[in-house]
């Protein structure tokens, strides 16, 4: 590819060429309870945001975040949504933080109703902008169709399912695993809120079974149509919410006949996220909220300022 190419293919590859503003606008907002910082990177951000995402994402000493949404130019569409962890690492998608991309984008007056592409490391994504009722922004994002295909996660399955038996210290986890652009393992349990998710998330996300990390959720059947969940989301740790968390969790009810195809409302510590899903070969569709909590301003001087890619 050209140098000069402005809109590299690899959405990991994209990147700003003029120098950074000394301060950095920013939005925060959170899709039940699963919260971002959103920055428009269209305007100068280098490609590179990992010391800036620790840094903004520190709840102590920064703003605090679950994920840090970029807004870039796509290759094929008009928007890329780039996304932090509080970690610093990337995540390729995410379906709480699309949502709340799709309202700020709205908000601005660039998109109205109707449907939207946005492209992400996970592929383009599309999103369906109703506005608002009744007061609240709706947007139902096309989530792909889960992929239970071991080697897509990837995952080292028992089989050419992608299930596995985990044993993490010292207890044992049957889990389903499934791709939404990004990884999850799926486990089903008698109690969520008692599971010690603080001591057995991170060594799930950290399993040889998992080559690349992983996303943890637990969930139980609350009823018909129904799913209690939480989540540890790979390097961000419990988050209130994740969008592709409930989607994987809903997918793998189904995948294990737990749940019958249609729709399913699942409940997380945050608020309740709505999964429609036909079964395979079908798109899963997600709704739920998206909320813009306040604006500010981040001084350069307050983190490390990343460096433009002179390129």
């Amino acid at each position: 590819m050209r140098q000069t190419d402005p809109y590299p293919t690899d959405p990991r590859r994209w990147k700003s060429r003029v120098s950074l503003p000394m301060n950095l606008p920013f939005t925060k907002l959170h899709g039940a309870g699963n919260d971002f910082v959103l920055l428009d990177g269209r305007g100068g951000l280098a490609s590179d945001l990992s010391d800036l995402a620790r840094a903004i994402g520190d709840r102590r000493t920064g703003v605090g975040f679950d994920q840090l949404l970029v807004v870039r130019g796509g290759r094929a569409h008009d928007y890329g949504m780039e996304i932090w962890n509080a970690d610093g690492s990337q995540a390729e998608m995410c379906g709480n933080g699309i949502r709340c991309f799709a309202k700020w984008l709205f908000d601005r007056g660039e998109i109205g109703t109707g449907p939207i592409q946005i492209e992400t490391l996970g592929g383009p994504r599309r999103v369906e902008v109703a506005g608002y009722r009744r007061a609240a922004f709706a947007a139902a994002v096309g989530m792909g169709a889960p992929d239970f295909d071991p080697a897509t996660l990837p995952m080292r399955s028992d089989g050419p399912d992608a299930r596995a038996t985990l044993r993490p210290d010292g207890m044992t986890l049957e889990v389903t695993g499934v791709s939404m652009g990004n990884p999850h393992a799926v486990a089903f349990v008698d109690d969520v809120q008692a599971f010690p998710l603080e001591r057995v998330g991170p060594l799930v996300e950290h399993d040889a079974a998992f080559p690349e990390r992983v996303n943890f959720e637990i969930a139980r059947i609350a009823g018909p149509g129904h799913l209690h969940a939480r989540v540890w989301e790979r390097g961000a740790g419990i988050t209130l919410a994740c969008g592709t968390g409930a989607a994987a969790a809903a997918a793998a009810a189904v995948r294990t006949g737990r749940l019958p195809p249609g729709d399913i409302a699942l409940d997380m510590p945050g608020g309740r996220l709505h999964v429609t899903w036909h079964g395979p070969h079908h798109e899963l569709i997600l709704r739920g909220p998206a909320v813009t909590v306040f604006e500010g301003v981040w001084p350069q001087a307050a983190g490390r300022a990343p460096q433009v890619d002179p390129t």
